[in-house]
């Protein structure tokens, strides 16, 4: 299937999906990435969940974070650049929905991509080879290409994944890793 057949497949699922059950997913998803050998690194990027579009509930790994007393970076939107900026998440930072309803800091301590060992990835779904979907705008292809090569880019899936995402295409970056409530892909 295509990236927009699939985007509209997976947006439909989501939708069937009740506030319980993404809770129940979230909680399974964060309990897995628990088995990865991750944790030994200092800086995580995470996106901050839009309830409205069913999306995995990140607070799970947030306190996970917290809990290893990682430093968490979240991002704010540049829609002129298609780029995302990212602050450091503290206790003091001021998180408003933009027009999108995205969540995002409002200010804070700007951190530069080469400090970033962790990308979680939002996703709507993924393939066997490391590829996803995820809204189409190419914010996160954007800045994962701008960030370090060695770091890890872990996809966070409600759903397991499919065979093959047929237009895959070379400004594409896939996943080092994909975590559902089942399972943990790897890829090469």
């Amino acid at each position: 299937m295509t990236k927009k057949e699939l985007r509209k497949r997976y947006k439909v699922l989501r939708n069937t999906l009740s506030i319980e059950d993404i809770d129940d997913k979230s909680l399974a998803i964060a309990n897995q990435l628990l088995t990865l050998d991750i944790w030994d690194k200092s800086f995580y990027h995470i996106f901050l969940s839009i309830t409205e579009h069913k999306e995995i509930n990140t607070d799970y790994i947030l306190n996970i974070l917290a809990g290893k007393d990682k430093h968490t970076v979240i991002s704010k939107s540049n829609f002129k650049t298609i780029t995302l900026e990212n602050y450091l998440l503290t206790d003091n930072t001021v998180i408003k929905p933009n027009h999108c309803n995205i969540p995002e800091p409002v200010d804070g301590i700007p951190i530069k991509n080469s400090k970033i060992n962790v990308v979680f990835v939002p996703l709507l779904c993924f393939d066997k080879q490391g590829h996803r979907v995820g809204y189409g705008k190419g914010y996160y292809d954007n800045f994962l290409v701008d960030c370090k090569p060695e770091i890890l880019k872990i996809g966070l899936s409600l759903f397991e994944v499919e065979e093959d995402i047929d237009d895959v295409y070379n400004g594409d970056v896939p996943l080092n890793f994909c975590v559902t409530p089942h399972k943990v892909y790897q890829f090469q």
